[in-house]
């Protein structure tokens, strides 16, 4: 598929780094537009149609978060990725309550760049897939192959998705057009699990990747990983994995050195 992308810095030079790394890497899939400003932003968006913003968020007029509040609000399945020189935890904290995808610091790094915009990419693949498939598929989800197919789209949608912090039973159900108690019921037959015991081992398995970075905290990852409270977060990876997130740190250090 054709991606459309909007960069959006108000730097020149950055915009034209950005350009040049998704030009050679993802050559004749994306669609890329440069705007210099917020407030450009949000225009370009709504005009281009656009799968993934890339947005510096220290702007003149409106920042980058401001604009993708407004961003957000008409179009809210694009894909955010914000790129910053302040490596300030409030910064990532704001960005992943937005939804965003991905927070790349700057200077910015051609593979973490590559990286992100690949990952907004199968977000967004996987989203289209789901649609499509629910749509044929609601017909009569009780059809073996039909809900196969449907469940398998819908875990695949939570592989890439499940750091979004209000993803839910409810969220989700109301995307494939199926009642929550019907899909959820559905969801245990067709995987042996339910929806949200899937959900969060997709979540504490990207914090026990993440945990082994010193550099990041427990309530950064929390946020990562689709939390919006780190005490809910330590709970349940101590469920899941019978110790806390510092406790898990720890012996990952051990077992390192």
């Amino acid at each position: 598929m054709m991606c459309r992308i909007v960069i959006a810095d108000d730097e020149n030079a950055e915009r034209q780094l950005l350009r040049d790394i998704l030009e050679r890497h993802f050559a004749q899939t994306v669609d890329i537009r440069c705007v210099e400003n917020g407030r450009q932003a949000v225009t370009m968006v709504t005009i281009s149609e656009a799968d993934i913003v890339l947005m510096d968020i220290e702007m003149p007029g409106i920042s980058g978060l401001e604009a993708a509040r407004r961003i957000r609000e008409e179009n809210p399945d694009v894909k955010l990725i914000f790129i910053t020189a302040f490596p300030l935890f409030s910064y990532a904290q704001e960005a992943l309550k937005l939804g965003a995808s991905d927070y790349i610091l700057k200077p910015v790094n051609s593979d973490d760049v590559i990286a992100a915009v690949t990952r907004a990419i199968g977000q967004r693949e996987a989203e289209r897939q789901l649609s499509q498939v629910a749509a044929a598929t609601i017909r009569a989800p009780e059809e073996v192959e039909g809900a196969n197919q449907l469940i398998g789209k819908v875990k695949k949608y939570l592989q890439h998705n499940y750091m979004t912090v209000d993803i839910s039973l409810d969220s989700v159900s109301n995307i494939v057009n199926l009642n929550p108690t019907y899909f959820s019921a559905l969801f245990k037959k067709e995987t042996g699990v339910n929806f949200l015991d899937y959900l969060t081992d997709l979540r504490i398995q990207a914090a026990r990747t993440l945990l082994t970075d010193p550099l990041r905290s427990t309530g950064e990852i929390a946020s990562m990983v689709g939390y919006d409270s780190a005490g809910y977060f330590a709970r349940a990876f101590k469920k899941r994995t019978g110790m806390t997130p510092t406790e898990y740190r720890k012996k990952c250090g051990k077992d390192i050195s």
